[in-house]
């Protein structure tokens, strides 16, 4: 049987898009790894980040001017957790769409800063509010460390208005609480709580006779929500601190 007009599955399904960059180059497969996963190669204009990604051989392949092939440094991200979400399903917000905006133009998101990020700070499935994701092995150090003396601040909705004697007990529990709106419907309590456990917060009130609408926690030590919306994050910025 003469196979010689067929096209062999090579020729098919193009080479690996590592390989081609490699040889454009001139450098070492796993620099041209590193060159895709710093989104610093284009095909066909559109950015591609995965080097096993296959390209055929009528495709243009651009490698950005002035790229180096340097390891994606580790980041930690800061997401608006929505209510109702499990905080170990919440990872799968940590996406280009979910960007900050306003982060957005000054800061290239790369598929790698959403892989093996450890969870630090978890929230009740109920409660919505700041949460951290880390890679940097600094952070995550710090943030088990001074888990029992780091200050979280929430806000928390109670139906009906909190009396000076149920204040007066809350005064007396672990947390720094304060009313920050009430009326006849529900009030507006601010938590501050050192070394916060999820449930930790509804026990309290619980223990008061008060029914929580809502929780939002919008602090983590010195770091805030800072102007997100439920589901967007942003990156940790170098001056900021836990």
């Amino acid at each position: 049987m003469n196979n010689s007009n067929r096209n062999s599955p090579g020729e098919d399904e193009g080479i690996r898009l590592a390989k081609r960059v490699a040889a454009l180059a001139g450098v070492s497969r796993r620099e041209a790894e590193l060159l895709i996963e710093n989104g610093a190669v284009r095909v066909d204009g559109v950015p591609q980040m995965l080097p096993q990604s296959r390209v055929l051989p009528h495709q243009q392949v651009e490698i950005e001017a002035g790229a180096k092939p340097e390891p994606v440094l580790p980041v930690t991200l800061l997401l608006y957790k929505p209510a109702g979400m499990v905080t170990d399903t919440a990872h799968r917000l940590l996406v280009a769409a979910n960007h900050h905006e306003p982060e957005r133009a000054g800061l290239r998101f790369l598929p790698a800063h959403a892989k093996a990020q450890h969870c630090m700070t978890p929230l009740e499935t109920g409660a919505s509010g700041l949460v951290a994701y880390t890679q940097e092995f600094r952070i995550e150090r710090k943030l088990l460390e001074d888990a029992g003396i780091l200050e979280h601040e929430v806000m928390v909705d109670v139906a009906g208005p909190v009396s000076p004697e149920v204040l007066a007990r809350l005064e007396r529990s672990p947390a720094r609480v304060s009313i920050g709106r009430q009326s006849d419907e529900q009030t507006g309590l601010r938590f501050a709580l050192k070394g916060a456990r999820p449930g930790q917060i509804a026990n309290i009130c619980d223990g008061v006779g008060l029914r929580i609408l809502a929780m939002r926690r919008i602090r983590i030590g010195r770091v805030p929500l800072a102007g997100l919306q439920p589901g967007q994050w942003r990156y940790l910025a170098p001056h900021e601190r836990f």
